[in-house]
């Protein structure tokens, strides 16, 4: 598993746990708690230490990533030559995102590229597309009130899904094996910005209120449109009310 310090890599981990998988995982900075678990060093940056990284190793779950930080050299560049390093591997499984091809990001064109990358490899791989985690939404646009008020761009929607949830569906695409391009995996309700930030107030007792603004450009109608999100694929359980409920815990 690559990218195990991420907070889809640390979920991983936590389902990993106590498995009757042999786990070898890889990243620049070696976890906290990694229990029995083999570690290795590896740069997707440089190449440094991928090779040793993938010895002896049959499945690989790709969660590493860099959203904002060097994303073309890790997420393209840096991924074709992982790629070249593996020609032994049974089952290649690379998540990734709803609406790339639509939503007009540079990361999303980016897990684009990555994918087509994979496609037109050797590797048996399956790709499985998502929508955004909980945690990522709230912490991305909710965290952080002015004045008393979520400041928001209120009408762009998310189909948000537990973290753990995908961990799980990710681990248990191992012994399907390789399907190519698999069911997207989204979360249970798809909701506006506005009612999820409605939500928090609720669950947390808050006094903050909402401004909702609109914003221009592609970017905020393809979000707005509902890009990001599968109404036919609410494959998650755990909506989002209730991991806010479940944070309180």
């Amino acid at each position: 598993m690559t990218g195990s310090t991420g907070q889809l890599g640390s979920a991983l981990l936590n389902q990993l746990n106590g498995s009757d998988y042999k786990v070898k995982i890889t990243s620049r900075r070696k976890p906290e708690r990694i229990g029995h678990f083999e570690w290795v060093y590896s740069d997707l940056l440089s190449g440094e230490g991928l090779e040793e990284a993938v010895k002896d190793v049959d499945v690989i779950i790709h969660a590493a990533t860099s959203p904002t930080k060097n994303s073309k050299n890790i997420e393209v560049i840096g991924f074709e030559n992982f790629l070249g390093n593996l020609k032994h591997i049974k089952h290649f499984i690379y998540p990734s995102i709803i609406g790339i091809e639509e939503i007009p990001l540079k990361y999303y064109k980016l897990k684009y590229e990555a994918e087509e990358l994979l496609k037109n490899s050797s590797i048996p791989y399956t790709i499985v597309r998502a929508t955004q985690f909980h945690g990522f939404v709230e912490n991305l646009l909710l965290s952080k009130p002015l004045f008393k008020r979520y400041v928001i761009p209120g009408r762009i929607k998310f189909q948000s899904i537990s973290v753990d949830e995908f961990a799980k569906h990710l681990i248990d695409l191992i012994n399907k094996g390789p399907q190519g391009r698999t069911d997207d995996f989204g979360g249970p309700v798809i909701m506006t910005l506005r009612e999820m930030a409605e939500l928090k107030i609720m669950v947390n007792n808050e006094t903050n209120k909402i401004l909702s603004i609109s914003l221009p450009g592609k970017l905020y109608k393809s979000l707005s449109d509902g890009k990001n999100t599968n109404s036919f694929q609410k494959v998650g359980k755990i909506t989002f009310e209730e991991y806010l409920g479940n944070k309180r815990l």
